[in-house]
């Protein structure tokens, strides 16, 4: 398994700016502390290189998070093969890690996807399997399988 964090490349610094714009434009709140409806945007790259954005919709009963709009969202343009995902908090709060819900899906959906993320060395991408060590995958025609170590073998 490959558990290097990678430098971010000009395209990560651009999907950041996508993702900080669409919350920035989007957010609902004047609390600094980030609470409100829609506090998260999150942009996703597809293998041609589009950019896709989602804000998150908070509620009780547990909303998607941007991360999931924003693959939905791409998925609604014609989207199907998603390289790259990162999600950032409004009001300057700077790139945020998927949740553990989102690691799942991107893990189930999206092999090898690259995530960025803060790290004690400020913001790097790794990809998904890097994030889900010794995970099972789920499929939608057969629920969760064995685990596939070859998976992890990047």
């Amino acid at each position: 398994m490959d558990t290097t964090l990678h430098a971010l490349t000009d395209a990560d610094q651009e999907l950041i700016q996508a993702a900080r714009a669409v919350i920035d434009a989007n957010t609902d709140t004047a609390h600094v502390d980030g609470a409100g409806v829609h506090t998260m945007g999150a942009a996703v790259r597809d293998s041609e290189g589009w950019i896709y954005v989602g804000v998150n919709l908070a509620h009780f009963t547990g909303g998607p998070c941007a991360e999931l709009v924003a693959l939905g969202t791409a998925r609604a343009n014609g989207a199907r093969q998603i390289r790259a995902i990162v999600a950032v908090g409004n009001h300057g709060r700077g790139v945020i890690g998927p949740c553990g819900r989102d690691r799942q899906i991107l893990f189930d959906y999206h092999t090898g996807i690259r995530v960025l993320l803060p790290t004690a060395q400020g913001v790097r991408a790794t990809t998904i399997e890097a994030l889900m060590p010794h995970a099972a995958a789920w499929t939608i025609d057969s629920g969760t399988q064995d685990l596939d170590p070859s998976r992890f073998d990047r």
